[in-house]
C-alpha cells in the first residue's frame, strides 16, 4: 500500500488546485446565464449568491482522474481502476452516470427543473451505475452467520433507490455557506480510510477526488460564501459518496458495509427524516418547504452562521469517528457504538426540536380560507395549542378506552 500514497496525494492535490482554480470562473458563469439565488423566505442568505459551484467539483474529479491516467500511463503509477471481486464494473458508464447526473443539476441551476424531470434525470443517472455494474448484489444474513441474502431481480431497483436517495439527502442539507460542501469534505476523507482499509482502490481514488474539491470549494463556500454549490454540486456530491460507498464494498455487502454508510450520512438522514415526520404531522405535503431543518433550528437557538456550521461539522466527524471503531470491533461492541451514536444524534435532533412542525394549517377568519401560517404569524400560536389539546383528548381518550377494556376484562 505504501506505493500508492505519491499517486493519491497527487490525486488530492490536483482535484484541491482545479477547484481553487475554476471556482472564480463557476462563478462568472452563473452570474453570466442569471443562476443566482436571491434572498427570500425560505433562504438564509441576504444578498444575491450566483449557485452553479458544481461546475468546480466536477472540475476537481476530472482533474484528478486525468492526474491518475497521466500517472498510471506515463510513470508507471500502480493501476487504481480495478473493481472489487464482487463487482464488475464499467468504469465509462460510471463516467457517463456522473456526466448525467451532473448536467441534470446545471440544468437544474439554470432552468429549476420540475421535481419530476430532476428525478428522472437522478434515476437515470443511477440506472446507467447499475447497468455499469455499480450494484448491491448479494449481502451477508446477519442472522444467520455464513448464509447469504441474493437479492435477485431486486439487485437494480435498490441500487437505483440507494444511489437516488444519497444525491437527495446531500441536496436536501445544503442550506448553510459551507455546510454541505464541508460535510461531504469529512464523509470523503473518512471514506478513503475505509475504502484503504478494504484494498478497495477505485473508491479510495474517487474519495480522494472529492476531498480535494470540496476542500478547495470551501474557500470560496465557506461563510461569507461567494458561491453556493447548486444542485450540480450537491447532487454530484451526493451520487459520488453513494458510489464510493458501493465500490468500497468487498466480497459480499455485509450488515457493517451496509450501516457504515448510513452512519457517515446521518446528518442529512437525520435531516431529511425529521422534514418527512414534520410535515405529516402538520398535514402538509412532504416536499413543501420549510423553515425547521437543523440549521434553522440552530440558528433559531443564536448560533451565527460559521458557528451553526462548525456544530454540524462536529457532529458530522462524531459520527464518522464511530463509522471507523465499529469497522474494527467484534459485533457486540460495533453494536453499542450504533446504538451510542443514536441515542446521542436522537438526544441532540430532540433539543433542536427536529420533529415539531413549523407549518400549520389556519382558517382565515374574514375568508374563511385554509392557509399555512409560521411562527411568525399570531395565528401559529394558536394552531400549535389546539394542536396539543387535540393530542391530549386523543391520548385521554386512549387511556380511557385501555382502562375500560381492563375493567371489563376483570369483569369477566
Amino acid at each position: 500500500m505504501p506505493r500508492y500514497w505519491l499517486s493519491f496525494f497527487c490525486l488530492f492535490a490536483a482535484s484541491l488546485a482545479s477547484a481553487l482554480a475554476v471556482t472564480p470562473l463557476a462563478r462568472k458563469i452563473a452570474v453570466r446565464i442569471g443562476a443566482i439565488d436571491y434572498p427570500s423566505k425560505r433562504r438564509v442568505n441576504k444578498t444575491p449568491i450566483p449557485r452553479m459551484g458544481g461546475i468546480a467539483i466536477f472540475a476537481g474529479i476530472v482533474a484528478a482522474f486525468t492526474v491518475q491516467y497521466i500517472g498510471t500511463t506515463y510513470f508507471d503509477w500502480p493501476v487504481v481502476l480495478v473493481p472489487s471481486p464482487r463487482l464488475s464494473v464499467n468504469y465509462w458508464m460510471l463516467v457517463l452516470a456522473f456526466v448525467i447526473i451532473f448536467t441534470t443539476g446545471l440544468l437544474d441551476d439554470k432552468y429549476s427543473l420540475s421535481p419530476k424531470a430532476k428525478l428522472a434525470g437522478q434515476v437515470l443517472a443511477a440506472t446507467v451505475a447499475a447497468l455499469g455494474g455499480l450494484v448491491i448484489g448479494v449481502i451477508a444474513n446477519p442472522f444467520e452467520p455464513g448464509e447469504f441474502i441474493e437479492l435477485g431481480w431486486l439487485t437494480y431497483p435498490a441500487t437505483i433507490i440507494y444511489l437516488v436517495a444519497y444525491a437527495n439527502i446531500t441536496n436536501l442539507i445544503d442550506g448553510l455557506d459551507g455546510l454541505a460542501s464541508g460535510i461531504s469534505c469529512i464523509a470523503s476523507v473518512t471514506m478513503f480510510v475505509l475504502s484503504i482499509w478494504a484494498g478497495r482502490l477505485d473508491a479510495a481514488a474517487l474519495a480522494c477526488a472529492i476531498a480535494g474539491s470540496t476542500l478547495g470549494f470551501l474557500h470560496y463556500n465557506f461563510h461569507p460564501a461567494s458561491i453556493f454549490l447548486g444542485d450540480s454540486g450537491s447532487l454530484t456530491l451526493g451520487f459520488a459518496l453513494g458510489t464510493i460507498s458501493l465500490l468500497s464494498v468487498t466480497r459480499i455487502a455485509g450488515l457493517t458495509t451496509i450501516i457504515v454508510p448510513l452512519v457517515i450520512a446521518g446528518i442529512p438522514i437525520i435531516d431529511t427524516f425529521s422534514a418527512i415526520v414534520r410535515r405529516t404531522r402538520a398535514h402538509v405535503s412532504v416536499g413543501r418547504a420549510d423553515r425547521g431543518h437543523i440549521h434553522h433550528r440552530l440558528l433559531a437557538e443564536g448560533f451565527d452562521q460559521r458557528q451553526a456550521v462548525l456544530v454540524v461539522y462536529a457532529w458530522t466527524a462524531l459520527l464518522c469517528a464511530g463509522a471507523l471503531v465499529m469497522t474494527q470491533v467484534t459485533t457486540v461492541p460495533r453494536i453499542c457504538i450504533f446504538l451510542l451514536l443514536l441515542v446521542i444524534s436522537g438526544a441532540f435532533a430532540s433539543h433542536l426540536h427536529l420533529f415539531e412542525p413549523v407549518l400549520r394549517h389556519h382558517k382565515d377568519p374574514h375568508t374563511g380560507d385554509d392557509e399555512l401560517v409560521g411562527p411568525d404569524d399570531p395565528a401559529f400560536a394558536e394552531e400549535s395549542a389546539r394542536a396539543r389539546e387535540r393530542h391530549e383528548e386523543g391520548r385521554e381518550e386512549l387511556l380511557g378506552v385501555h382502562s375500560d377494556s381492563k375493567g371489563n376484562g376483570r369483569q369477566g
